[in-house]
């Protein structure tokens, strides 16, 4: 998941995007103070080890 945090006229926006190549692309059109961040769930079971 690709979140981005937008500080613009005294306000805080956060916009949640599923792919990287749509967050970039909406990243680049917006305007103000912008932070672009990939979010990894580390109890997702695909992170799992399976050695014992």
């Amino acid at each position: 998941m690709w979140i981005i945090t937008l500080y613009s006229n005294g306000n805080t926006s956060m916009f949640e995007f599923t792919t990287e190549k749509e967050a970039r692309e909406a990243f680049k059109n917006m305007k103000g103070c912008k932070i672009l961040s990939e979010i990894i769930y580390y109890n997702n079971p695909c992170f799992a080890s399976t050695a014992v």
